[in-house]
């Protein structure tokens, strides 16, 4: 049964509730719009993923915190939303444009291995990572554009043969000038473009802005496949529509990416896409700004960035990068130092800490309040996380809200946020990655114990882990290990 059948079943078997409200800012129009769904209760939703040919900066991951923050409002809001990121593993090229070495193969030169390593490596690190972030990708499809080779080529076929692409002696290229909306996103201007601005100038192109859907092969590519074009790879913006066109449909309601993929990487996938099909690509095109470091924006090439691993090296729980993120607007630039980022852990402590209070004062019992409908409405009107955070704070710290209501709106808040806010972080709490091999394979036995009701193991096994030094706790959401203190 495929995804599309199991939603139907799903909504066959129960009722679907009536959606709420939800408005976000469309980057096609510049305007505040409702969003509706092209099927009722359904959102088909494309992120742009990484290039992996190196570990995802903080700045990178907060582009999937904003996705993913959309995922759970309309989640919330009562839609079923099928989501895919593209994992990138070839086509990308230094530089971002149509010149240079490919960077997943660029990545495998410097660590002496194949781009299918270097491409596995990086792909894990950063699914681990946004695991940290409390971004669930057992709900996420993640294509990797080297599996959709096939289907670029047939793409880039049917353009040629719709007359939209044209044959040079490296490779294929789209023609801008056959597709009269090209630019629409952001209101580009390809003529300024021509003058200079983002895309280098390439003889063989008609126009400066046209770009590759296919490119010969260099003699040292590590990675190259046969087309009715030759023997080469794909350009960068290709998989994109294809993995869409395969994956989602012709026509889709949300995709986003940051804020510099507008003016060319989206814009050409517009472009493609609909000169294809026939059909709009994208009904609500959505984009997070820039983390900067000292003003620039955080960049690899710059050398200024910040890695997940760092934060947790230096003591910070992954989800105060999450609090960090949820602070601002995604459409507003967000400055890291690491006095921001110890300020936004020391509010999730103290978050954490009411969060704990308010559970034993109200037994986990919710009740609706207007404070709780406050925080959905700034939620749902274009993601205002800094509002929401606003009105959650001041509930908890006030006397206006019982403890039911409190409960309530911290299960509003979770549900939104992800902030672990239904079962704080213990004070001492060991994170995953630090737990020993041997006492993981125990507490996965004394797991299984459990399941099978064999209750009697279960505690031999929990008297074994807490002999190696640490405690087991049940809580709501899983086991909280903690390490004793003498």
């Amino acid at each position: 049964m495929n995804w599309f059948a199991r939603i139907l079943h799903r909504q066959k078997k129960s009722e679907h509730p009536r959606l709420a409200q939800v408005f976000f800012i469309n980057t096609l129009s510049s305007q505040r719009e409702l969003f509706v769904s092209q099927r009722p209760g359904i959102v088909l939703f494309y992120s742009c993923g990484p290039t992996v040919y190196g570990r995802a900066h903080i700045g990178n991951l907060r582009a999937y915190v904003f996705s993913d923050t959309i995922a759970r409002v309309l989640t919330y809001a009562g839609y079923h939303v099928h989501r895919v990121i593209n994992i990138t593993d070839v086509g990308h090229l230094v530089g971002d444009g149509d010149q240079g070495e490919d960077k997943v193969s660029l990545g495998a030169r410097r660590e002496k291995t194949t781009p299918q390593e270097i491409a596995d490596r990086y792909t894990k690190a950063f699914i681990d990572d946004i695991t940290e972030l409390n971004i669930d990708t057992k709900e996420i499809q993640f294509p990797r554009a080297t599996d959709y080779i096939k289907e670029q080529i047939a793409l880039a076929r049917t353009l040629e043969e719709k007359g939209f692409a044209y044959r040079i002696e490296h490779g294929l290229a789209f023609d801008v000038s056959r597709f009269p909306g090209y630019g629409k996103l952001g209101h580009i201007d390809i003529e300024v473009q021509k003058a200079g601005a983002r895309v280098e100038a390439d003889p063989e192109k008609r126009h400066p802005a046209d770009f590759w859907l296919w490119r010969s092969a260099k003699p040292d590519d590590l990675q190259q496949w046969d087309s009715p074009w030759g023997r080469g790879n794909p350009g960068w913006h290709i998989e994109c529509s294809a993995m869409i066109r395969s994956l989602l449909g012709q026509e889709i309601d949300i995709h986003t990416g940051g804020e510099d993929h507008i003016a060319v990487h989206h814009n050409n996938e517009i472009a493609q896409s609909e000169a294809a099909n026939g059909r709009t690509l994208a009904h609500y095109w959505m984009h997070s700004a820039f983390l900067t470091m000292n003003g620039e924006k955080a960049s690899k090439s710059l050398g200024n960035v910040v890695y997940l691993s760092d934060l947790t090296d230096k003591g910070f729980h992954p989800l105060a990068l999450r609090y960090f993120f949820l602070q601002a607007h995604y459409r507003t630039p967000l400055s890291f130092s690491w006095d921001a980022l110890a300020g936004a852990a020391s509010a999730l402590e103290r978050l954490w800490k009411l969060s704990r209070d308010v559970a034993g004062e109200s037994k986990r019992i919710s009740a609706p309040s207007e404070t709780r409908e406050r925080f959905l409405a700034s939620v749902r009107d274009d993601l205002a996380t800094p509002q929401a955070l606003s009105i959650l704070w001041d509930s908890l710290r006030g006397d206006e809200d019982g403890p039911e209501e409190k409960w309530g709106l911290i299960e509003d808040a979770e549900a939104h946020f992800g902030l672990s806010l239904l079962a704080p972080p213990t004070p001492g709490a060991v994170h995953a990655s630090d737990i020993p091999q041997e006492v993981q394979q125990l507490l996965s036995s004394r797991e299984e114990a459990r399941s099978k009701k064999d209750f009697k193991e279960a505690d031999r096994i929990r008297g074994e882990i807490e002999n190696r030094g640490y405690r087991v706790d049940d809580g709501p959401e899983g086991v909280v290990l903690t390490k004793k203190t003498l």
